[in-house]
């Protein structure tokens, strides 16, 4: 048959598998180079696939010479034929377009419409937000311009508030009445308090691998709410923090919102009220039963790496890369004070006294530093650990400070004397990222390559436990020592205790 787009017998004829008809092999060949299909089926064809046909050669009449009519119609014909598949062609590309062009307009006014509507909800959020916060005790510190993106957070201006006589005095009232009731406390310990030949009988009870993302693995920070002991808050690498609850095991909050992970968590003791940082630089204060930021403090310009809640649940003491430790109003938001040591070493860890007067920090070049609060004055150093501090626990009883840093070993100090009167030596690569007391001073745990609990005064090993699979970071008592926790890159926290 003849080739259907020329209509002349071909002279080299072949046939397509795809559609059975014959063609002219040089036209079929160009028409594959271009479409890669069979222009009567559709389907694809390659150039290989086509069956040649063995024909006598054809005898063709002599063309007649292109000055006579019929050859110039001819190829007029053959114009023409081209110009309209070509114009059909062009139609169907061109209806094409305009249903891809109507779809992408439908969508784009899609899109504005859903953004007229969330900025329509945010703006009533943030009415809703500033009628609330009179009424919630939370004073909103006066925004600059650039506040706007921490969306509603009362953003923290940098200038110092300082220490206002008020402050001192708040500061100065607490620690009246604590140094007394610790004097009364001291001279007994809690008949409730786990004893240590119980503490050696402690057993795994429980491991929770599910409180932070498996795909950015490890918890970094740990702590106990003080009075609700079976709600438990981790931080960690997942930029999260979590709390949770060890008697029903599930999940309570999920705090979402710092850029980097975190590394420090505090329980607030009274109060349904979490406090977090991290080297984004920044702190947050977080309500729990809404997951929500409740203030963003911005005292610091580098990683925070120390945070410590002052005993009157107003204040926070943090310390960090910048070479600054800070003191930060919890309720307002206002840095009241910020101050250089003077070295010019990165602080690594910060701590505040039980009595909340003084506090501790560790540098970078494995110096303790003792502060006075009220005065922002350095009184005194401790020297003696190698390798930078990791982190600093003052006991309960107010005159035991406990340091680590990477050299392996605690070191135990009297704040009576200011002198180191034990080293505790551990495995010369043991990690050591968390120290901890009870709340009766009786025991001290270390976390790191394993979890240690050390009973204080004879300072003996009482217990290791070493079923984490990787680094601990961090370990607390719960209440009267009934259970510890840990946590660890491993991502899990445990739970030990009296099975």
């Amino acid at each position: 048959g003849p080739f259907s787009v020329s209509n002349e017998v071909p002279e080299h004829p072949v046939v397509s598998p795809s559609s059975g008809a014959i063609f002219e092999k040089r036209m079929i060949e160009k028409y594959i180079q271009e479409h890669g299909k069979d222009p009567i089926s559709g389907e694809e064809l390659t150039v290989d696939k086509l069956i040649e046909i063995k024909t006598p050669p054809i005898v063709k009449p002599k063309p007649p010479s292109a000055t006579s009519i019929p050859a110039t119609l001819k190829l007029l014909q053959d114009e023409w034929d081209a110009v309209m598949l070509y114009s059909f062609t062009q139609r169907q590309q061109l209806q094409t377009a305009r249903q891809e062009l109507s779809h992408a307009l439908y969508q784009h006014d899609a899109a504005c419409r859903v953004i007229a509507r969330l900025n329509k909800e945010v703006t009533a959020a943030r009415e809703a937000l500033a009628t609330l916060k009179p009424q919630a005790g939370i004073t909103t510190v006066p925004q600059p311009a650039v506040a706007a993106e921490a969306g509603g957070i009362a953003n923290q201006p940098t200038e110092q508030a300082g220490m206002t006589d008020e402050v001192i005095q708040n500061l100065q009232d607490k620690a009246t009445v604590l140094t007394q009731e610790r004097k009364k406390r001291g001279r007994t310990v809690p008949e409730e308090l786990t004893t240590h030949e119980q503490l050696r009988l402690f057993k795994t009870l429980a491991s929770h691998p599910g409180l932070h993302s498996a795909s950015v693995p490890g918890i970094l920070a740990l702590d106990v709410h003080n009075s609700d002991t079976s709600k438990i808050l981790t931080g960690g690498n997942d930029r999260n923090a979590t709390v949770f609850n060890k008697d029903t095991e599930q999940v309570v909050a999920i705090l979402k919102g710092h850029s980097k992970k975190v590394t420090k968590v505090i329980y607030h003791p009274d109060e349904d009220l979490v406090i977090t940082a991290s080297p984004d630089s920044t702190i947050r204060v977080w309500n729990v039963p809404t997951s929500q930021t409740t203030l963003l403090l911005r005292a610091h310009e580098g990683p925070v790496t120390g945070l410590s809640l002052h005993p009157t649940g107003d204040y926070v003491l943090s310390t960090s890369e910048d070479q600054h430790w800070a003191f930060s109003d919890i309720r307002s938001g206002r840095l009241l004070t910020k101050v250089a040591d003077q070295t010019n070493i990165p602080l690594t860890t910060a701590q505040l006294h039980p009595d909340g007067l003084i506090f501790g920090t560790g540098t970078a070049d494995s110096q303790v530093k003792i502060w006075d609060l009220k005065e922002q004055i350095n009184v005194a150093n401790f020297t003696g650990h190698s390798g930078a501090i990791t982190t600093i626990s003052f006991s309960e009883n107010g005159y035991y400070l406990a340091t680590a840093a990477d050299d392996a070993c605690v070191k135990l100090w009297d704040l009576r004397k200011l002198k180191n009167f034990k080293t505790l030596q551990l495995d010369e690569d043991y990690q050591i990222r968390d120290l901890c007391f009870d709340q009766s001073g009786t025991y001290l745990a270390v976390a790191g390559t394993d979890i240690r609990v050390y009973l204080c005064k004879q300072w003996q090993e009482l217990k290791v436990f070493n079923d984490h699979t990787a680094t601990a970071t961090g370990v607390r008592f719960g209440k009267h020592a009934r259970f510890i926790a840990s946590t660890s890159m491993d991502r899990t926290l445990k739970l030990y205790g009296l099975e």
